[in-house]
């Protein structure tokens, strides 16, 4: 059972291709389930499309589901196509957020932290004129609101757990091994699945997210893994799938899972 959750498409505004190359594409990869994961609108905002280049419009929203739910019908019995969606998480916002994704009917909700302190944490300037301490309570900050998503109860997996690093590698190296490990106990007591997501090598950090160190911990506390490309192209769908397969067997992984109707299908590795 070959499966791919994290996709995305032309809608969040930098992403190319339509849904129904993302669905083709996972056919010719030979995969049986495909998950379209595109960014939420920011809900957060009256506007209805604040930030064009990282999320849809509101307006888009509606069609975005229409049109992943008709191609679920189409492509039955060729591939399962699911409906997800990337949702950031934002404490102030959680509420507005879980209401409106409430109405629509996920297979799962994908929860992403991409800003820290109001910056985004692909942002590399925001590691300019730090003190040791601050970096380390910056990354601190980073894995409190991660668990905090994991605590919501909004999310089934959650996405790229140290992406931080994607345009800092130096990242890895700042020492914040307790709120890491802090995280993990979240989200293991609250069932949700962390994805190995194979975009990393997209950003200057290359590789996947999380890290090895990061999987061997998540093992340690049991917690549950998924697998997600987070392709922004068709032609990355399933990218790299067999060689996190590998690497999580090395690991000791011995399962990982997906979500269909909100409710968990454990496959073996």
């Amino acid at each position: 059972m070959k499966f791919d959750l994290h996709t995305h498409h032309f809608r969040c505004g930098h992403a190319d291709g339509n849904i129904r190359d993302y669905v083709e594409a996972a056919i010719a990869a030979g995969l049986s389930v495909i998950g379209i994961s595109d960014h939420t609108p920011y809900f957060g905002s009256p506007e209805d499309r604040p930030f064009p280049r990282i999320s849809m419009g509101k307006q888009a929203f509606a069609g975005y589901v229409d049109e992943v739910l008709k191609l679920k019908k189409e492509f039955e019995g060729k591939i399962d196509v699911l409906l997800g969606i990337e949702s950031d998480f934002f404490p102030e916002h959680a509420e507005v957020y879980r209401n409106t994704l409430n109405q629509y009917p996920f297979d799962y909700i994908i929860g992403s932290v991409h800003s820290v302190g109001g910056v985004s944490i692909f942002n590399e300037n925001r590691w300019k004129g730090l003190s040791h301490a601050e970096k380390i309570a910056t990354k601190e900050a980073y894995y409190e609101l991660i668990g905090q998503s994991a605590r919501s109860g909004m999310f089934q997996i959650l996405g790229h757990i140290d992406a931080m690093k994607g345009n800092y590698p130096e990242f890895t190296e700042i020492p914040a091994e307790a709120a890491i490990d802090r995280a993990l106990q979240v989200i293991a007591e609250n069932q949700v699945a962390i994805e190995i997501n194979t975009s990393g090598k997209t950003k200057r950090s290359g590789g996947w997210y999380p890290s090895d160190a990061i999987l061997e911990r998540a093992l340690h506390f049991g917690v549950e893994v998924t697998f997600g490309s987070d392709a922004h192209i068709p032609a990355r769908v399933g990218d790299e799938r067999e060689d996190v397969v590998r690497r999580l067997k090395e690991i000791g992984f011995r399962e990982w899972v997906y979500y269909k109707q909100q409710q968990k299908v454990t496959v073996p590795l």
